[in-house]
């Protein structure tokens, strides 16, 4: 282990983006307004997506901006507890660390009313970034949450930039919320505005038919998504697993069964499996025996997520990962 608690000697995933306050009620099925009480769970897919990784035995570090209050000092001090690096994190003394209410209905599903106005992740600066950070990934991760408003956006592309520049395989989950963006256009409009720069790209069913202004949740609808460029596409079908596209070939990978409670979380624990087998070896992107490997261990830390309240104590461990594809879970 390093000093700052991360795992040395493993290549580094860099998360960017936000990382916040989820309030989630304390009863299922009930509105803001009716729930009773709310309990405080940390949240923001990178920075789960990060912790994701650690939690797998991979090497990740987060890069975003806290507000220099007791919740980002809190955020802060949960993401070295889980061994993500900190050295990309700072602290904004003007703006509040953002917090997010979560309503999870009887499914497990959710719907959110969020607190920034701006929030201190809305303002991260190009010239704040750790350059030499973002230059030793060999993957980086991010969403479109940091697109929506300047400076934040002018430095996710800059981010993005250098990491493509140094030879970082460059992987995007839109994480769409729309209630963050002024309107429905918009977000699709900024989120594909970067679509073309990603190596590999995973979306859930819902957002594909956004993005697509498609009905359907099929192949040919999937495909609208796909660019040149891509070494793989991917879409999340909750229950019904996942689908796989890469230049030569493309399937499905059914789900495991579990008792869903929560379902916050589950599409980061995904990314967090297949970036930590991928960034080790990219063989597994030209091998559809490996990829399929691969994506049912992502399915399976997907599914165990769903299994508790809030994403990251549901992050899985390997072994958690191991029982239930093995059917011990």
């Amino acid at each position: 282990m390093a000093s700052n608690g991360v795992v040395s000697g493993k290549s580094l995933i860099v998360s960017f983006g936000e990382m916040l306050i989820d309030f989630v009620p304390t009863v299922s099925d009930v509105s803001l307004a009716e729930a009773p009480g709310f309990l405080k769970a940390p949240g923001g897919a990178p920075a789960n997506v990060a912790i994701a990784v650690s939690r797998l035995g991979g090497k990740a570090s987060f890069v975003g901006k806290l507000g220099d209050d007791e919740f980002g000092r809190m955020l802060a001090d949960i993401l070295k507890q889980n061994g993500v690096s900190d050295d990309g994190i700072l602290f904004d003394q003007g703006a509040r660390t953002a917090l997010a209410f979560v309503t999870l209905r009887a499914d497990g599903e959710r719907e959110f009313m969020f607190y920034r106005n701006p929030s201190a992740d809305m303002l991260l600066k190009p010239e704040e970034l750790n350059l030499d950070l973002i230059r030793s990934a060999r993957v980086f991760h991010y969403g479109s949450i940091s697109l929506i408003v300047e400076p934040c956006r002018s430095a996710h592309l800059e981010a993005m930039e250098v990491a493509k520049e140094s030879g970082a395989l460059l992987s995007y989950d839109p994480n769409l919320r729309l209630p963050l963006w002024p309107s429905a256009d918009e977000a699709r409009k900024q989120i594909l505005s970067i679509w073309d720069k990603a190596d590999i790209v995973k979306v859930s069913d819902v957002e594909l038919e956004f993005l697509t202004g498609s009905d359907k949740v099929d192949d040919e609808t999937a495909m609208k998504l796909w660019r040149p460029n891509f070494t793989l596409l991917l879409v999340t079908l909750g229950e019904k697993g996942s689908r796989y596209y890469t230049k030569n070939f493309h399937g499905a990978v059914d789900a495991f069964h579990v008792n869903t409670i929560d379902t916050t979380g589950a599409g980061d624990s995904f990314v967090g499996a297949l970036l930590c087998k991928i960034v080790d070896d990219p063989t597994i992107l030209e091998s559809e025996a490996k990829l399929r490997e691969v994506l049912k261990f992502a399915n399976a830390c997907g599914a165990i997520t769903t299994t508790k309240k809030g994403a990251i104590p549901a992050l899985p461990t390997p072994a958690e990962a191991l029982s239930l594809i093995n059917g011990a879970y």
